[in-house]
C-alpha cells in the first residue's frame, strides 16, 4: 500500500510516522538509531510503497537556521540518494517537541512513561507528518461512500421479523 512517512531527524535518533494509504491521518511508527535509519527505511519499503518523505526542518523562532539543520541537511543528502525516487517534503518542526508531550499528557501517559525520549521522537514525526497531510488535503480530499463497508454503512437496510 501507499505510505507517506514523517520523519523528525536526531543526531542519535530519529522518530518515524505513517500515513494511513489514503493519506488522511498519520501514526507513530517507530524511533530507530539515526546511524540505522536508511537501513530500516529500505526494509520497510519492502513491504509498503513510500509515496513521500516527510522530513521536519529544524529553523530558530526568528526563521533564521538552527544548530540542527546542518545534520538535517547531511541527512537529506543520504536520503536522496537512497531513495533518489522518493520526493520529500520538507515541513516546521518548531513546537512538536512541546506538542508531543501535551499529546502524551492528554493520552494518559504517566510521568515516568513521559521521560522516555524515544516516544517523544515518534510522537513529534506524527505531528510533523499530520501538519503536512492537514495542510496539503485541502478541499481536494473528497469521501467516497462506496468505499464503506456494508456493515458499517447507515444505508444498510434492516430486515424486521
Amino acid at each position: 500500500m501507499d505510505r507517506i512517512i514523517g520523519i523528525d531527524y536526531g543526531r542519535r535518533r530519529t522518530g518515524l510516522a505513517v500515513s494511513d494509504p489514503l493519506g488522511i491521518f498519520a501514526s507513530a511508527l517507530d524511533t530507530i538509531d539515526s546511524t540505522k535509519l536508511i537501513d530500516y527505511l529500505k526494509n520497510y519499503a519492502i513491504g509498503e510503497r513510500i509515496l513521500r518523505f516527510v522530513v521536519g526542518y529544524p529553523v530558530n523562532m526568528d526563521g533564521k537556521p538552527s544548530e540542527a539543520q546542518a545534520d538535517v541537511d547531511q541527512f537529506l543528502k543520504t536520503l536522496a540518494k537512497a531513495f533518489p525516487e522518493v520526493p520529500v517534503t520538507l515541513e516546521d518542526e518548531r513546537f512538536t517537541s512541546v506538542l508531543a508531550h501535551q499529546v502524551m499528557i492528554d493520552g494518559g501517559m504517566k510521568a515516568s512513561q513521559r521521560k522516555d525520549k524515544r516516544s517523544v521522537d515518534k510522537i513529534s514525526a506524527a505531528i510533523i507528518l499530520q501538519s503536512y497531510l492537514d495542510r496539503t488535503s485541502g478541499s481536494s480530499a473528497s469521501f467516497d461512500p462506496a468505499l464503506v463497508p456494508d456493515s458499517l454503512s447507515r444505508n444498510k437496510t434492516k430486515r424486521r421479523k
